[in-house]
C-alpha cells in the first residue's frame, strides 16, 4: 500500500504463546480500544503486514512472526456533545475534575461513539484539549466503565501535557478502595510485580515476566468482614486494570469483578472499586489540588451488610 497521509505505527513480534492466533484477533487483543471489525477493515486495507507481506483475516500467526499495524490518523468524527448528567467536583479555565458514576463509559471508541463521559463533557463545557484526538479529547487518564470516582480532564493543551507529565513521572496521588475476597492477615502491603497481557487469555492482563511493564501498588487494609476485606490501594504506575490485577495475584480478588473475579453470592455489577482520591499539582497555578469522592451507594450498602455479617 502506498501511503501518502501521516500514521501510527505498531510492532510486534509473536510469542510462542499467541502461535496458531488468527491475524485480526491477535492485533486486536493489543489494544482495548480496537474493535476487531475496525481491525480486520485494516487489514482489508493492507495497513497490516506479516513479515513484510499483507495478510488476509485468517491468516495463523506463527511464532516470531513481524507484525506491523499502520493506523491512519483519525477522521474528523462528530463526537456530539449530550446531555448527560455528570457530577463535577472542580473546574477553572484549565481543567475539569469528574466523579464519573459506575457504567459510564469514559470516551467513545470506534463503533460506539455516543453515551460517554466525553460526550456530557463536551455539553458541559464545549473546549477539551485535542492531544488524544477526536476520540478522546482532554482525558489524561481513565479508569474502567464499572469502576467508579475522580477522573480530571483537560481543557487546553497546555493543562493536558502538564498533566500527563505528572502521570509519567508517578506524583499524582491516586488512592482507590476496594472490597475483596477473603481476609487479608497483614495491616498493610506493596505489590510490585510486572504487567502484561496473560499469554493464556489475551483478552486478560496478568502478572508476567515477559512482555510487561513494571507495576506498583500499595494498600492499607481499612476494615475486615467475615470473609472479607475493604483496602485503601495507592497506585504508583497506571498499567490497564492494575489493582484488579495485583489484587488477584496475592489471592484477594476484587469482589464482582467479571474478569478476574470469583463467583459469590454478593450481588454486584462489575467490580468493587472506586477512585476516592485525586491529588495533582495545578498545571498552571502549580498550587497542589486534591479531591476526595464518596463511596456510590451500592458499595455503601454492600459495606453495611458485610458489617452485619
Amino acid at each position: 500500500m502506498n501511503e501518502t497521509t501521516p500514521f501510527e505505527r505498531y510492532d510486534w513480534t509473536v510469542d510462542p504463546a499467541d502461535k496458531g492466533e488468527r491475524i485480526d484477533k491477535f492485533i486486536t487483543m493489543q489494544d482495548q480500544d480496537w474493535s476487531r471489525s475496525q481491525v480486520q477493515t485494516w487489514i482489508k486495507e493492507e495497513r497490516v503486514t506479516v513479515n513484510g507481506q499483507p495478510v488476509k483475516n485468517n491468516y495463523k500467526l506463527a511464532a516470531e512472526d513481524e507484525v506491523t499495524l499502520r493506523v491512519p490518523p483519525p477522521k474528523e468524527l462528530d463526537i456530539k456533545p449530550e446531555a448527560i448528567p455528570l457530577d463535577i467536583v472542580y473546574e477553572d479555565a484549565d481543567l475539569v475534575v469528574v466523579n464519573k458514576p459506575r457504567g459510564l463509559v469514559v470516551h467513545p471508541a470506534p463503533g460506539h461513539y455516543s453515551g460517554t463521559m466525553v460526550n456530557g463533557l463536551l455539553y458541559h463545557c464545549r473546549d477539551l484539549s485535542g492531544i488524544n484526538g477526536v476520540l478522546r479529547p482532554g482525558i489524561v487518564h481513565r479508569i474502567d466503565k464499572d469502576t467508579s470516582g475522580l477522573l480530571v480532564a483537560a481543557k487546553n493543551d497546555k493543562a493536558h501535557l502538564g498533566l500527563a507529565e505528572q502521570l509519567k513521572e508517578h506524583t499524582v496521588n491516586r488512592k482507590y478502595v476496594a472490597i475483596v475476597h477473603g481476609v487479608i492477615p497483614h495491616e498493610m502491603g506493596t505489590i510490585d510485580a510486572p504487567i502484561g497481557r496473560d499469554p493464556k487469555n489475551r483478552q486478560q492482563m496478568a502478572v508476567v515476566f515477559e512482555n510487561s511493564k513494571p507495576a506498583v501498588t500499595h494498600f492499607v487494609v481499612l476494615e475486615r468482614f467475615k470473609g472479607y476485606t475493604l483496602v485503601e490501594c495507592k497506585l504508583e504506575t497506571g498499567r490497564t486494570h492494575q489493582i484488579r490485577v495485583h489484587m488477584k495475584y496475592i489471592g484477594y480478588p476484587l469482589v464482582g469483578d467479571p474478569k478476574y473475579g470469583q463467583k459469590d453470592r454478593l450481588e454486584i455489577e462489575g467490580q468493587a472499586l472506586h477512585a476516592k482520591t485525586l491529588g495533582f499539582v495545578h498545571p498552571r497555578t502549580k498550587e497542589y489540588l486534591e479531591f476526595d469522592a464518596p463511596l456510590p451507594d451500592e458499595l455503601s450498602d454492600l459495606l453495611a451488610y458485610l458489617r452485619q455479617l
